[in-house]
């Protein structure tokens, strides 16, 4: 029986709700399709190529080799070191771009002048192109000879210090963190937005201090918030790239080479395709780990808090 024959026999007013059901569900078929397409197919290619020994310099001695590349990141003895810079780098980020961001949002709760102006230059950096923070932060602020940092030392009778090369990972995170504390701030800025005033007005009248009401009422009400922030800044920032590129390269030696540079290595400089399709999918699950770890803990310490 078609579609149109079942419909016929539906009651008349039922009829019209399935033509209509029916019709939109035609009209997103298009775009599901384009979304399976286009995120699952780069998926399946991924996947098969972490199977292969596919490299760009020997492209005709190509073939299967089962699970050789996934092998060969676990025994290699630079992935320790990897895997530990990747995991450094995104938590030190996703801390201290909340704790930041959750200062600055408390902030802008309160009625000062030129509050407007505060969150437009607040919210800056975070529309900044990456490669652009990088080489200001590089050439103006981290640079021995004429960097704002290392002068502004000088001036107070400091040595000349060479942030990246000295300290590269802080330097790093640094320059992350300062592109990603806006984006966490108006997360939880929309948090305290929504916060009825009446709560915290009962809490004051009760007696309740600052640090009472912020730990009982603020924060048990910026959880959920505060979950979206992490889970979305974590997936970004261990995607990171072109601030490693631009100011490191990933040195000195291994010191800044997180997972997602060490793909771009293997498969840009060293042209194994298979083997940085291999590191990607591991990259993958380490995201997702690291997600489900963060969020586990949040969840935990407000389980805590409600039953306190």
């Amino acid at each position: 029986m078609t579609t149109g024959e079942k419909i016929a026999q539906l009651p008349i007013a039922a009829a019209p709700r399935q033509a209509k059901a029916h019709f939109r569900s035609l009209l997103s078929r298009p775009a599901i399709i384009y979304l399976i397409i286009l995120t699952q197919v780069p998926v399946v290619f991924t996947l098969y190529y972490s199977t292969t020994n596919w490299n760009f310099l020997r492209p005709e001695r190509t073939r299967f080799i089962g699970l050789d590349n996934y092998l060969d990141f676990f025994q290699d003895s630079d992935t320790l070191t990897i895997v530990g810079n990747s995991l450094v780098f995104s938590f030190s980020v996703v801390i201290l771009s909340l704790i930041l961001g959750l200062m600055l949002a408390l902030l802008l709760t309160r009625e000062f002048r030129g509050r407007g102006i505060a969150r437009t230059l607040l919210i800056t950096p975070f529309l900044i192109m990456p490669t652009v923070s990088a080489v200001m932060w590089k050439n103006m602020l981290f640079n021995p000879s004429f960097g704002l940092f290392s002068s502004f030392l000088v001036q107070l009778g400091g040595p000349r210090i060479d942030w990246i090369n000295q300290f590269p990972m802080a330097s790093i995170v640094t320059i992350v963190t300062w592109e990603w504390t806006p984006f966490m701030m108006l997360i939880l800025l929309a948090g305290l937005q929504s916060l009825e005033q009446e709560h915290v007005e009962a809490a004051q009248i009760d007696g309740a201090g600052p640090v009472g009401i912020f730990r009982f009422i603020i924060l048990p009400h910026l959880m959920r918030y505060i979950e979206i922030g992490v889970l979305l800044e974590t997936l970004f920032v261990l995607n990171i790239f072109g601030e490693i590129f631009v100011t490191t390269t990933g040195g000195p030696a291994l010191d800044t080479t997180t997972l997602t540079f060490d793909i771009y290595l293997e498969g840009f400089k060293r042209w194994n395709v298979g083997r940085a399709s291999a590191y990607g999918v591991i990259a993958v699950i380490l995201a997702n780990i690291i997600t489900l770890f963060f969020l586990r803990i949040i969840r935990g310490q407000n389980t805590e808090k409600v039953a306190a």
